[in-house]
């Protein structure tokens, strides 16, 4: 009997709330504008940014969220054709509308070329600009 009270106490710390949407809501006409910026070359850390991305867009759905993924420094790598596991899934989310950034100033230094990177990612000067850009439009930076 106390085991089964025991399991019934942990069962009801993990009841999860739903999420209150601010207003207003997400919806086709006003999408959820987030940022996030890759910069670290560790690939654990780069899929937790796509792991991340890919949950915000499956928690809002695709069409109520307008999501960008920078990438410099050494994060420019997530954004090379010769990462297959990983172009794999920056692939996966194109599909889903999200736009990936390249920053040029990392380009120039690392001596990266436009045609080394995946088909469809934008190239901007510089990484950084674009975020505090971004988010001086409202954007919302998520740094997992």
């Amino acid at each position: 009997m106390m085991k089964l009270i025991f399991v019934a106490l942990c069962l009801s710390i993990y009841t999860f709330a739903d999420t209150i949407y601010a207003e207003p809501k997400p919806a086709i006409d006003n999408q959820r504008k987030i940022v996030f910026s890759i910069k670290s070359g560790d690939e654990n850390e780069i899929n937790h940014v796509l792991s991340s991305a890919n949950n915000v867009l499956k928690f809002y759905g695709p069409e109520k969220v307008q999501m960008r993924i920078v990438a410099y420094y050494h994060g420019i790598k997530t954004l090379l054709k010769s990462q297959k596991e990983i172009a794999v899934r920056v692939d996966a989310l194109m599909q889903y509308d999200v736009e990936f950034v390249a920053c040029g100033n990392t380009m120039q230094t690392k001596k990266i070329k436009k045609e080394e990177l995946i088909d469809g990612v934008e190239i901007v000067t510089a990484g950084i600009v674009e975020m505090v850009e971004r988010v001086q439009e409202g954007w919302v930076n998520i740094v997992p």
